[in-house]
């Protein structure tokens, strides 16, 4: 007859894996929703794919929370922060026994792509970009798809604008009451003035923040424009705004 499973091992492989409370689809949504961009790694253009351990108790609570493949200080702490808030897990059994858990999640941490239109006369033709890309045109009569000298930047910093986005983000009635939160995406142009113009939303979260997140965007101070050759430049952006309880 087979020993019966050690009170406080750990185990990586049993015969009924731990659980998230909801299942794993539920688990992931989660994740996604409540995953906070940290404006220094978005600053930096860092991107990847934090592997966080942990061990599921006998009880259901998550713990001994770590990275397993660090990409970045920043990125590392949020992954750990998200594994932390997330919920109760059904835990493992082995040989008919609860037992103790090792789990493994990934994490990741990835920029949203734009795209921009580059108009010639009457005819338009769409242009897929990365963050640092730029769609626009230096001479107006020939439009072309340059690296330029010097991107798209709030004034101040990138964390200076995000810091702004949170001073003036007015949280909507209707999704406090039903205490949704999440980021939405929001598309928009910094025009050759610094302006940020034809803002629309690319992930809807609903119960007002959507609109909210539009009223912040249009309402958000000017960037200092890309430039080619000392020429501005046009660039689309796509960032995220927070909406955290």
């Amino acid at each position: 007859m087979p020993p019966k499973p050690s009170a406080t091992e750990v185990y990586d492989s049993v015969a009924q894996p731990a659980v998230p409370l909801g299942g794993t689809e539920r688990y992931a949504q989660f994740l996604a929703a409540n995953q906070r961009y940290p404006a220094g790694a978005m600053q930096k253009g860092i991107q990847g794919t934090v592997k966080v351990s942990f061990i599921v108790e006998k009880t259901g609570t998550v713990n001994e929370v770590k990275v397993d493949a660090p990409v970045s200080p920043e990125l590392d702490a949020e992954a750990i922060r998200l594994i932390k808030s997330g919920p109760k897990w059904t835990p493992a059994k082995h040989r008919n026994q609860v037992v103790r858990q090792r789990i493994y999640v990934p994490v990741s941490f990835v920029m949203s792509p734009g795209s921009e239109v580059v108009t010639t006369g009457a005819k338009e033709r769409p242009i897929t970009t990365s963050a640092a890309d730029i769609a626009a045109s230096a001479n107006p009569n020939r439009p072309a798809v340059v690296a330029p000298d010097h991107p798209t930047r709030p004034v101040g910093g990138t964390a200076a604008f995000f810091e702004w986005i949170e001073k003036n983000q007015k949280y909507p009635l209707l999704a406090r009451q039903r205490k949704i939160q999440g980021k939405v995406l929001v598309e928009f142009v910094v025009q050759t003035d610094g302006s940020l113009t034809d803002a629309r939303v690319v992930k809807k979260m609903g119960s007002g923040l959507d609109e909210e997140a539009l009223r912040l965007i249009k309402a958000a101070p000017k960037w200092e424009p890309a430039s080619y050759q000392g020429k501005p430049l046009k660039q689309k952006m796509i960032l995220p705004v927070l909406f955290q309880l």
